[in-house]
């Protein structure tokens, strides 16, 4: 394993300098899981991250059952459990009244799907997959920011920002949202949503009031979210708001402030009122994805992670999709693995990680922007989705069982999608909750 700061630190090991099987250009979780997945199949693996050393920014992640069973199958979970927090229960609430809509049982959802949902600080998860990618011998760099991709006949390349040119018999483009490689492929545009997410993970001492953290809050408001959890055992409260920038909506370059965030939840149930000023109020995160696109393959370069499919955050998939294309992918090389000459045919292999991870994450991309319109409905559409919500059984799982069961390999394995519930088809009026309904 070599990791080295630059072109000229030296290798820790005798052949840090060969060529490697495959380059991964990125260091953040989907970059590391895919490196660790071809690592575990015996290929040489390289990563090149721009950052003068790996690391995450942000504060929570939600990791549902489709990727913990993967982090099972890597033996990588029960460390993870250690590090997070395993709740009992999802809740969503009105951030208006407070009142409680609907719940996942997160004890039952386990016992339907084999494997836990967890939360867990993103630091904490970085960690364990740079730890397990050091331990298989994955050639780990920094200050390789890459500039340019090309790819030609049986081998792919890129070029970095000193000049240097690295190639190999695969080029994996995880490089994030303002991905270089998916300009070069797709020359696509960002698509602004106009809302902006403020974050804040804090020790639980310096939380005043009472907080349930064997439970995923969720308040749904007009225009706006609150999400709260516990992170490392417990030790910490993470919160998420969310809102529509005004600013944004206007074209002003300035949005997403913290005058906005304040006045987005002043008209909020108590419980949200008083988790703002807790807040980073330092750093805020704008919220973007890209429409969904069928190619993510350009020769033997090939998009994985928020470069492919950058979704905004409602399923809290974004992660867990990078973690799951890294999975597929590793799957497939072995499928095309030639015993006779211990070779791989990388097209085959790419093409068929292709034709069923583009299926998936256009709806989870897609779906992702429904569920946020759903979220923050205003007026009478509010009311008759409080209405759908509440008349929903504890134990149907019908919208998320295209989601949180085992990742599909080939498109004919992707289940059926569910089926929405028209607002229209319910009766506002019969949504008049107060607070002691909660």
């Amino acid at each position: 394993m070599t990791e080295s700061s630059g072109p000229t630190a030296p290798s820790t090991v005798a052949d840090g300098d060969a060529t490697p099987d495959v380059l991964v250009v990125g260091g953040g979780i989907g970059g590391l899981s895919a490196a660790y997945a071809l690592a575990r199949e015996g290929l040489r693996v390289r990563v090149l991250e721009q950052a003068p050393e790996f690391g995450e920014v942000g504060a929570g992640l939600q990791v549902a059952p489709n990727c913990t069973r993967i982090l099972h199958e890597y033996g990588l979970l029960e460390e993870v459990k250690s590090l997070g927090v395993l709740p009992s229960a999802m809740l969503m609430r009105d951030a208006v009244d407070g009142s409680e809509l609907t719940r996942l049982d997160l004890r039952d959802l386990e016992e339907r799907y084999g494997f836990p949902y967890l939360v867990i600080h993103r630091s904490d998860l970085h960690a364990v997959l740079l730890r397990a990618c050091r331990e298989l011998g994955v050639d780990l760099r920094t200050h390789q920011r890459v500039t340019g991709y090309d790819t030609a006949d049986d081998r792919a390349s890129v070029t970095l920002a000193d000049g240097r040119v690295e190639d190999a018999e695969l080029v994996i483009a995880a490089d994030g949202l303002h991905s270089v490689a998916r300009q070069w492929m797709a020359g696509d545009d960002l698509v602004n949503s106009a809302y902006v997410a403020y974050r804040g993970a804090i020790p639980l001492a310096d939380v005043t009031r009472e907080v349930n953290l064997d439970e995923v809050s969720v308040h749904v408001g007009p225009r706006c979210h609150f999400v709260q959890y516990g992170l490392r055992g417990g030790e910490m409260l993470n919160q998420v708001a969310v809102f529509e920038s005004p600013k944004a909506l206007a074209g002003e370059e300035d949005w997403g402030t913290p005058d906005e965030l304040d006045q987005a939840f002043d008209d909020t149930c108590e419980d949200v009122r008083a988790g703002i000023p807790l807040m980073w109020r330092d750093r805020s995160w704008r919220m973007f994805d890209r429409d969904p696109i069928d190619r993510w393959v350009r020769g033997r370069v090939v998009l994985l992670g928020d470069a492919a499919h950058p979704p905004l955050q409602y399923l809290a998939q974004g992660a867990v999709m990078a973690i799951e294309d890294g999975w597929v992918l590793a799957r497939h090389v072995t499928r095309q693995r030639r015993s006779t000459t211990d070779t791989v045919d990388w097209d085959a292999a790419v093409r068929a990680f292709e034709a069923v991870r583009t299926q998936h994450c256009r709806r989870v991309v897609l779906t992702a922007r429904s569920w946020g319109e759903l979220w923050h409905l205003d007026g009478t559409a509010r009311l008759r989705r409080n209405v759908v919500l509440r008349d929903r059984a504890i134990d149907d799982y019908s919208f998320v069982d295209w989601l949180y069961g085992p990742t599909a390999l080939v498109p004919e394995e992707l289940p059926p999608m569910f089926q929405p519930i028209p607002l229209d088809a319910v009766e506002a009026e019969r949504d008049q909750p107060t607070l002691t309904d909660a």
